[in-house]
C-alpha cells in the first residue's frame, strides 16, 4: 500500500477505492450488468480466491468495465477451486473452476466482451427434483 504523504495522496486513495467499492457492491441493477461470483469458502479463500476477487474487481476498474462483483460461500465444487460464476444480463449462469489471473483474464477478454466460450466451464449437472 502507497504511503500518504499529503492530503491529495489521501483523496486519490479514497476516489480509487470508492471506484473498486463501486464495483464490487454495485446492486442498483445488477441484472443488466455482468456479474462475478467468487466463491470465498475455506477451501476457496485456501486456493486463492482473495487474490482473483481482487483481480476482476481491479481488471474490471481498469477497463472501465461496467460489472457487479461479489462473492459467496460454498459452490459445492470444492475440488476446482477457486471458482466464480460468470452471469451475462439475459444468459444463463456458467461457473467456472481451477480460476487463475491468467484464466480470469481470458475470461474477460473471450467470454465476456467476446461471447466465446473458453475452457473451465464446470457443467451443469444437476435437474431439480419436483
Amino acid at each position: 500500500m502507497a504511503k500518504v504523504k499529503t492530503l491529495d495522496d489521501l483523496r486519490k486513495m479514497k476516489d480509487q477505492l470508492k471506484s473498486k467499492i463501486s464495483l464490487r457492491e454495485n446492486g442498483e441493477n445488477p441484472e443488466s450488468m455482468v456479474q462475478i461470483k467468487v466463491s470465498m469458502s475455506t477451501c476457496g479463500i485456501a486456493s486463492g480466491a482473495k487474490e482473483i476477487m481482487g483481480f476482476f474487481v481491479d481488471e474490471f476498474d481498469n477497463q472501465g468495465l461496467d460489472a457487479v462483483v461479489t462473492q459467496t460461500g460454498c459452490m459445492g465444487y470444492c475440488y476446482a477451486e477457486p471458482t466464480i460464476e460468470v452471469t451475462k444480463p439475459g444468459e444463463k449462469p456458467l461457473v467456472f473452476g481451477n480460476v487463475t489471473t491468467d484464466k480470469a483474464m481470458e475470461i474477460i477478454e473471450k467470454y465476456i466482451k467476446e461471447g466465446e466460450l473458453v475452457d473451465g466451464i464446470i457443467p451443469d449437472s444437476y435437474e431439480t427434483i419436483e
